[in-house]
């Protein structure tokens, strides 16, 4: 995966080669941790949608994620207003500290936003099967059983509308949402592409 982005705006020469990187989990919007990257880290990370800093102590290239494949994935990249520090939106694939801490502060990688951190479950579900897991069931039967699930629970929403039974209409919403989030990650999307759409119209 390649993302567009000017890396001649970056201003290398304020501290000799090398700017600061701050990295954040796009979905949980933790930091995880900061590096710092030259022109050639920058690149490579571009190209290759993996990020890669240049370290200090080793003294050349270093891919996060190259000894433990704790990888982190490309999602955003961009620059502060005085064009020497870079904010790096990235997928994590495991703890990202070398301690085996979620983030470098040891802080626990989770979202205050718990639709974000349910996606996030229903991701690794969809990227690292567990045969126990229910959710992986479904991504493995495939995208026509995925969208059946959805149309049942939105039936069984409708029956209960009709009804006074509050416990009963809210846990039919609560399995509606579930597999509506299933099903926009088995497409490749997300619930932040669905919010924007609607921002988009009620900004007509």
């Amino acid at each position: 995966m390649s993302i567009a982005f000017d890396s001649n705006s970056v201003d290398f020469q304020k501290s000799e080669g090398l700017v600061p990187v701050i990295v954040q989990d796009f979905a949980s919007e933790k930091v995880l941790m900061l590096g710092y990257m030259n022109r050639e880290a920058l690149d490579k990370t571009l190209a290759e949608g993996i990020v890669t800093f240049f370290s200090r102590s080793k003294n050349r290239l270093w891919t996060k994620g190259e000894s433990s494949s704790n990888f982190l994935h490309l999602v955003s990249i961009a620059l502060d207003c005085d064009q020497d520090t870079l904010l790096i939106k990235a997928r994590p694939d495991g703890p990202t500290c070398h301690t085996g801490a979620d983030t470098c502060w040891n802080e626990p990688n989770v979202s205050l936003d718990f639709l974000r951190q349910l996606e996030n479950i229903i991701r690794q579900r969809r990227d690292q099967p567990d045969e126990t897991s229910y959710t992986a069931s479904l991504f493995k039967r495939g995208i026509n059983k995925i969208a059946q699930k959805v149309g049942e629970e939105a039936v069984e929403l409708v029956i209960e509308a009709k009804d006074d039974n509050a416990d009963l209409f809210l846990n039919e919403a609560a399995d509606l949402m579930f597999h509506y989030l299933i099903l926009l990650s088995a497409k490749g999307y997300e619930l932040g592409d669905v919010v924007k759409i609607l921002e988009g119209r009620h900004k007509k």
